[in-house]
This record gives structure tokens, sequence and C-alpha cells, in this order.
């Protein structure tokens, strides 16, 4: 590719980037960070937040390229020591934050309204969920409803199927076919 289709392609792709921000809460296994990170740029989202204040942090840019298809060199990253300060930060900056749980009192995926611009979505760690502490400082909460005998899906594939859901509410709020 010439430099001048690759500066076209990148221009393309930046101008259909998203507003929202995903973050992730103590997540044990970087593979599953990297392959979200790979539906987050198919999706058009560009700011991932990744918080470490109980599992062992990791640099996401040198980590998961083979999961990550290499999005992560494509996307942007924040690191927060604590929930507290992601949570502060993301409210002070006016966005709407989301938690993924599980529980049926939230609301059901296909019932949540995505079509607010700065929305945060967080997922929680593969095997204790989101902190009591992010849940609380959460503004709304949402689930995805199983029909097999398993509790939840893979943290990536959760995350895949809210991107998918943010983009499909948004593209169907403009009119996009």
């Amino acid at each position: 590719m010439t430099n001048t289709k690759r500066e076209e392609k990148i221009k393309k792709v930046i101008s259909k980037r998203q507003e929202g921000i995903i973050v992730f809460e103590d997540i044990h296994d970087l593979h599953n960070v990297a392959a979200s990170c790979r539906s987050a740029d198919g999706f058009g989202f560009q700011k991932i937040y990744l918080i470490f204040e109980n599992e062992k942090s990791f640099n996401p840019k040198k980590t998961g390229k083979t999961s990550s298809g290499s999005a992560n060199k494509w996307l942007d990253f924040k690191i927060f020591k604590s929930t507290k300060e992601c949570l502060e930060e993301l409210k002070k900056d006016g966005f709407e934050i989301w938690a993924t749980v599980l529980d049926e009192k939230a609301v059901k995926i296909s019932k949540a309204d995505f079509t607010k611009e700065k929305i945060a979505v967080m997922f929680g760690n593969e095997h204790r969920g989101l902190s009591k502490e992010a849940i609380r400082g959460t503004d709304k909460k949402v689930y995805i409803p199983m029909k097999g005998m398993v509790q939840s899906f893979n943290l990536s594939v959760s995350a895949a199927i809210v991107m998918y859901e943010i983009n499909r509410q948004r593209e169907a709020a403009r009119g996009v076919k």
C-alpha cells in the first residue's frame, strides 16, 4: 500500500471512531483484553481504560499482538491504579457509566439505550466480575441474557456483544443501513 493510500485509510478510519470508553477492571488474562481490543477497533472505539487495583498490571501496547490482531497499536490506553480514580475521571469528563453485571434486575442489553455519545462501559474480572465499588459508582447496569447452562460469556465475547449493540443502536439512530 502506498503512503498516500495508507494515509487515506487512516483518515477514513479516524472519521468513523466513536465517542465512548471501554473500561476493564482488574482483568487477570491479558489475552481477554487483547481480544477485546480487536473488537474495540472493529467497532470504532478508540479509548480503552484499564484498572489494576488487585491484579498484576501489563502494558497493553506490548502484549497480546496475536489475539489483538495488532489492534492494540491503533488504540489509546489509559491505566489507573484504582477504580475510584477511574470513576472520578469518567464522571468529571461527563460520561454516563454502565456496569456489565450478572443481574436480571439490570437492563437487558436489547432494552438499554446506548445512543448517548459519552458512554463508558465497565467490564470486570473473569472470575469475580466488577467490584462492589465499581457497581456502586456506575449510573446504569446492563446484562446479556443467557439461554444455556453457563452463567456468562467469556469476557472478550461479552465486550464484543456490548460494543456491537452500542454501534448498532448508534447507526440506527443516525439512519445508517
